[in-house]
């Protein structure tokens, strides 16, 4: 069995590497600012996971790290805005000031709105190079749609729109399912689609992703309302300063605790097929859920 944590640091460093030479570094306002918050740490659990999906394939990692970048820097776009303070109004990501708290609301919106772009004209360059230009195309088209109205956008919009309400476990669900679950789904299906992964193996690939964007959800409810800002890097008890319906709002968090290890188990059920060359996915898995398993023992 693959040690787990070895393999998520060596890649987190791998990507890392490539996120800093994929950025401008031209020194100006609005660069800086993007790199303060894209290079600020953070788990690299979507790249790696677009990485780890392709492996299970047997692709080349160099083919795919452009996308694997471009994940991450539509991920963090999506932070900086959550942050703002007409948005979740968090103060701290990643342990350090938010990126309007360090440059001002007015240039961390220009950073993530150039983060979101800078992300599709690195995948479209790379889609140049791809063997098969229409199988980049339909990744990109994978990111893109996960990332707008049907998927993390309209997930946030909803998000935002049921604090304070008694919006119950399915409502929530399905808030999660794009908010957090699409891009991360994406992420593994492009993986998938860009080594040429046949019908049946993407089918398992969407399969495990969907039920481990849930998971990881539900592992983020439970340390929000339980762990502290070191271990989160955020402030504590956010969602329940906001009224956000989360899932320990809904289940209580031994029940939250269980609902991630349901969810993590039909994601491993999922690639139990795909041999071997699937376990990065399986310990992902494990090692998702395992942040609050442990911590509720």
């Amino acid at each position: 069995m693959i040690d787990i944590r070895s393999y998520l640091k060596e890649r987190a460093t791998f990507i890392e590497g490539a996120l800093d030479e994929a950025l401008p570094a031209d020194g100006t306002a609005v660069v800086e600012a993007m790199r303060y918050s894209l290079l600020g740490g953070g788990k690299r659990i979507r790249p790696i996971l677009l990485l780890a999906a392709g492996d299970t394939v047997g692709c080349d990692s160099d083919l795919l790290v452009p996308y694997a970048c471009g994940v991450e820097m539509i991920h963090t776009y999506s932070l900086i805005h959550d942050d703002l303070p007409a948005m979740d109004d968090d103060e701290l990501r990643r342990g350090r000031p938010a990126s309007h708290v360090r440059y001002g609301d007015a240039l961390a919106i220009l950073a993530g709105d150039a983060l979101l772009t800078e992300a599709f004209s690195s995948m479209a360059v790379a889609a140049t190079s791809h063997p098969d230009l229409s199988v980049a195309i339909a990744a990109i088209r994978e990111i893109a749609l996960a990332s707008g109205a049907r998927g993390m956008v309209g997930g946030q919009a909803d998000d935002i729109a049921a604090e304070g309400t008694d919006a119950d476990l399915a409502a929530v669900e399905s808030i999660h399912a794009r908010k957090t679950g699409a891009l991360l789904r994406a992420s593994v299906r492009a993986g998938g689609i860009l080594a040429g992964a046949s019908d049946e193996v993407v089918g398992c690939l969407t399969r495990y992703a969907g039920n481990l964007g849930l998971a990881f959800q539900v592992v983020d409810d439970v340390l929000d309302a339980t762990a502290s800002s070191e271990t989160t890097g955020k402030a504590e008890g956010r969602d329940e300063v906001r009224g956000k319906r989360t899932y320990t709002a809904i289940l209580g968090v031994e029940g939250a605790v269980q609902r991630a290890v349901e969810l993590r188990d039909v994601a491993l059920g999922s690639v139990q097929s795909l041999g071997a060359a699937a376990d990065p996915l399986r310990g992902i898995a494990e090692f998702v859920v395992g942040r609050v398993a442990r911590a509720s023992r």
